[in-house]
């Protein structure tokens, strides 16, 4: 096969919701080459959004079922599609370039695809970040929302955890990444976790990850939260599938935020500093915040609107308590899709793509 069917490939992607945007040099060509065999790009085009067993993939392509699942499971491999086993029926379906095939090259990066994907940035984020919903949302420090708020099940980390029963960590591929461009984080590595709402999930997974239970999730969650990492997931109010723990420094989003665009993550708070109470040490605006949302005052501290996310960072090391979190006025809030499907649903209209050929 020639490079026809990576320029399809591309055009599949970019037709997704998500998107997956061209460049006038071809960098997103060399970087799907990098990633899938001519074959396994073939194969990736004519699945679907929708999850499909590997006869019913045959069934409505017109593959031949012999050998189609061992394709597909070493496409699982090499993180090119998402698959999913319950009840000992394994189903297989596509992936957006992110969040999904990006996320899932984290034990293939190498210089080489570091150096494309960090190029590749400055084009598929001017795109991805255009068009809402946004992608992500914050979940703030959950004992910092006000006592007397009743926040809602999305807004919470024990209200996405409490409703998984399989859990995994792995590296930070935001961090891996700046680690072999010779930008080293100094936060914790092991802070993406994973979850699924069925029980042993990710026994049979292809990613490295390491299997952990609930009481360890909330561990790494108490340890992102010491070293001041934002605590990050899907921008939808069910079916959440990962939590990220984000730095400033590594994470896309939040550097995006440090290079002054607003507007990149939903948020359902944001910090307010009692000027009295303030001791002036420093350490909300040096040490925690992420986005550079907290800048000096002449005998105080103070929050920069719109730039704050609501993570709660500030507030939990905050010596003379003078850092609370306020949720935001009713007009400020933006509910987030109802699920995945809802979401790309959203997206593709925002975008005014048609992507009914792959759901």
């Amino acid at each position: 096969m020639s490079d026809e069917v990576y320029h399809r490939l591309a055009k599949v992607l970019d037709t997704l919701p998500n998107g997956f945007p061209a460049t006038k040099d071809g960098l997103e060509i060399r970087i799907l080459k990098k990633i899938f065999t001519p074959e396994e790009a073939d194969l990736f085009c004519d699945m679907r959004l929708t999850p499909e067993t590997a006869r019913q993939i045959a069934e409505r392509t017109g593959r031949p079922l012999e050998r189609l699942e061992e394709t597909l499971i070493s496409m699982w491999d090499r993180g090119e599609v998402f698959v999913s086993e319950s009840g000992g029926v394994r189903t297989f379906k596509l992936m957006p370039w992110v969040v999904g095939i990006y996320e899932f090259q984290l034990n293939r990066m190498d210089r080489e695809f570091a150096e494309m994907c960090s190029k590749y940035f400055m084009y598929w984020g001017s795109q991805f970040l255009k068009y809402g919903p946004q992608v992500m949302q914050v979940i703030p420090i959950e004992k910092q929302i006000p006592v007397k708020q009743e926040a809602l099940t999305y807004e919470q980390v024990s209200g996405i955890v409490e409703k998984a029963r399989s859990f995994m960590v792995n590296e930070c591929i935001c961090k891996k990444k700046q680690g072999i461009l010779g930008k080293p984080c100094d936060r914790p590595m092991d802070v993406c976790m994973a979850m699924d709402p069925e029980p042993d999930a990710f026994e049979n997974n292809r990613w490295g990850g390491r299997i952990i239970s609930k009481a360890e999730a909330y561990e790494v969650l108490r340890k992102s939260e010491e070293a001041g990492l934002v605590h990050m997931t899907g921008n939808v109010e069910s079916g959440h599938w990962y939590i990220c723990n984000c730095c400033g420094c590594c994470c896309g989003l939040l550097r995006s935020i440090n290079m002054g665009l607003t507007n990149v993550v939903n948020s359902y708070y944001y910090a307010e500093i009692d000027a009295e109470a303030c001791d002036v040490c420093g350490i909300c605006a040096d040490d925690r915040c992420q986005v550079g949302a907290i800048e000096k005052e002449e005998e105080t501290y103070r929050v920069i609107n719109g730039k704050c996310i609501g993570c709660g960072l500030c507030a939990t090391t905050c010596p003379s308590e003078a850092i609370r979190l306020v949720r935001k006025e009713a007009k400020e809030l933006v509910n987030p899709p109802r699920d995945e499907n809802a979401w790309f649903e959203e997206r593709a209209r925002q975008r005014g793509k048609d992507f009914s050929a792959f759901k």
